[in-house]
């Protein structure tokens, strides 16, 4: 072969090679990272978002403890009707007063899980699909497992709140938050803050595995189909991402997070005495109700707000990492 034939022989392959990458747009460390800009720029848009998804959950969690079938129509307009537009953020000021620290403590946890575990596998010598893939599955459960010890008392406070506006959902009325922690403090002690904990962890900790790991593979999947060099389109690309991993998630993890549900807002009755249902009541409870369907419900609320939760989050995420990526000096 001459010269002139293995110099184009060469330029072929590396053409070749060159379009075979994935060309994803650089991620940004925890190292690189400016953290007291990071934190403040994410308390401020965080709190936009749980604002704007907040009337979702409140759907959510008044169907996953009716003891009959209702349809998010029904709830929303009994809302509206009876209470008015607060009724759609009864509990919102507790929940917003958590959900600082609880995402502080979740960001921390994720980068840096992520940038050590990414780092760990990059020296055993896995492959760069696999080494993202745990990376991200390892930061999804340690962020989730600490976050849920924030998140859970938060969870348990709030919800009692959303339910408030249907008696036949709650059998203790509370003014507010401080009253409503008062009065869990003094009917269960500190142990009443950490109803269904041990769910929590089930229901987030493998969730939030699961959708991370998810979003990573299926990010780098829609980013080898565009061919893009630029890195154009990325807002595009994160939001299917985000709702690929959701769609499994939700599915899931749903039986789970209703009998977490119930064990938070719902109380036993017994001569005369309101105390903590277990478990084992819970599961039976929904069986007489309706099977396992009535595991499902809230099904709908909860797929959709995973869905806009996850797509809003992840787009605010990246866009909250880069805005805090320290000076070049």
């Amino acid at each position: 072969m001459s010269l002139g034939a293995l110099i184009k022989e060469e330029k072929r392959a590396a053409t070749t090679s060159s379009s075979s990458q994935v060309h994803m747009p650089k991620d940004i460390d925890w190292q690189m990272l400016d953290k007291p800009r990071f934190f403040f720029l994410g308390a401020a848009l965080f709190s936009g978002v749980s604002t704007a998804l907040y009337p979702i959950l409140v759907l959510k969690t008044r169907q996953q403890v009716s003891p009959t079938r209702i349809s998010c129509a029904n709830i929303s307009l009994a809302i509206a009707r009876l209470e008015g537009l607060k009724g759609f953020y009864k509990g919102f000021g507790t929940s917003l007063l958590g959900t600082i620290p609880a995402r502080a403590l979740y960001m921390t946890a994720l980068e840096i899980t992520k940038s050590c575990v990414g780092q760990a596998t990059v020296r055993l010598g896995l492959s760069d699909t696999t080494s993202m893939a745990v990376a991200n599955g390892a930061a999804g459960l340690a962020s989730a497992v600490a976050a849920q010890v924030v998140w859970t008392p938060v969870d348990v406070v709030s919800q009692r709140l959303m339910v408030q506006g249907d008696v036949s959902l709650s059998s203790c009325r509370y003014t507010n938050g401080f009253d409503a922690f008062r009065k869990i403090l003094c009917t269960d002690g500190p142990r009443g803050f950490y109803r269904g904990f041990g769910l929590s962890i089930l229901t987030y900790a493998p969730s939030n595995a699961v959708w991370w790991a998810s979003y990573s593979l299926a990010q780098k999947s829609i980013w080898s189909r565009l061919k893009r060099h630029d890195g154009g389109g990325s807002v595009v690309v994160q939001a299917l991402s985000a709702v690929t991993a959701s769609g499994c998630s939700a599915l899931i993890t749903m039986p789970v997070d209703t009998i977490k549900t119930r064990l938070q807002v719902l109380d036993a009755e017994e001569n005369g005495r309101r105390r903590a249902m277990t478990v084992m009541q819970t599961v039976r409870s929904l069986m007489r109700e309706g099977g396992f369907g009535a595991c499902y419900r809230g099904l709908g609320p909860r797929w959709v707000s995973m869905s806009m939760s996850a797509t809003t989050m992840i787009t605010t995420y990246e866009f909250l990492k880069r805005l805090a990526v320290k000076k070049q000096t």
